[in-house]
């Protein structure tokens, strides 16, 4: 029985993708700052599906938080054949609205700890010839849209460029770039999001199940909508000051976690 990593797993797409795998048969590590929550899920999981599910409690803003699960990560006696590197936070404000800390905090989830983790991930996949990572970006990583939208370009990008890196080896890299999905993370952000139309709400299960499809495909990008496509497909010959505009009136980002 393989077994996935999940950071984030809580809440929102990380707890869908624990619900998706656990029902497809797949023993998980939940990685999440809330020990009672995960303790909560863990036992959920255990007695619907019968699988095993292990509780990790870290705090990827910080580095032992980080190299808590690297640690786990590393164990060959018990390996993990997929993470999910789906962690992650918005700040409410503009540009030098938002402190330096929380900015600086932001890079070092959404950057640092998916580079540190992917690594030490990947360094046994690779010894086993198979194994997957997907690291939940964003629609945000297209559109010019501050600091949230610039450290998941770099998710993209990063795992575009180790994906090519690793092309033959049997260990599959994809980012996941949703739009808006329904979670807590607006609110967690204090967030409104009575400006969002209803239609481009996305379900996250059903983001998921798409997404695990795409992985199997090998794609190493997944924007898993149609409407998200089409929307992306607009961005790529759209002005960027008029991208900088809109998205200023649909909030500081998209497609939460």
């Amino acid at each position: 029985m393989t077994t996935a990593l999940i950071t984030g797993a809580t809440a929102g797409i990380g707890a869908a993708f624990a619900r998706r795998l656990a029902a497809q048969g797949h023993n998980l590590v939940l990685v999440a700052r809330d020990t009672a929550r995960l303790r909560e899920q863990a036992t959920e999981l255990h007695d619907r599906h019968g699988i095993e599910a292990e509780v990790l409690s870290a705090d990827l803003s910080t580095d032992s938080g980080i190299e808590a699960v690297k640690k786990r990560l590393a164990d060959r006696r018990h390996p993990v054949d997929l993470l999910v590197n789906n962690a992650g936070f918005g700040n409410k404000g503009r540009f030098l609205e938002v402190s330096m800390a929380d900015e600086l905090t932001m890079l070092k989830v959404h950057c640092e700890a998916v580079l540190r983790l992917t690594s030490a991930a990947v360094a046994g996949m690779r010894e086993r010839g198979r194994g997957g990572v997907v690291n939940v970006a964003s629609v945000a990583a297209f559109v010019p849209r501050g600091t949230y939208g610039a450290s998941k370009s770099w998710v993209v990008q990063f795992t575009q460029g180790a994906a090519r890196d690793l092309a033959g080896s049997g260990v599959r890299l994809m980012a996941l770039c949703p739009g808006f999905v329904r979670t807590e993370f607006h609110e967690r952000a204090g967030m409104g999001t009575d400006n969002i139309p209803n239609w481009m709400w996305l379900d996250a299960d059903k983001l998921v199940a798409s997404a695990l499809t795409d992985l199997t495909r090998g794609k190493t990008v997944s924007i898993p909508d149609p409407r998200y496509k089409a929307l992306m497909g607009l961005v790529k010959v759209a002005p960027r000051g008029l991208l900088g505009g809109v998205t200023s009136r649909t909030g500081r980002k998209y497609g939460p976690q």
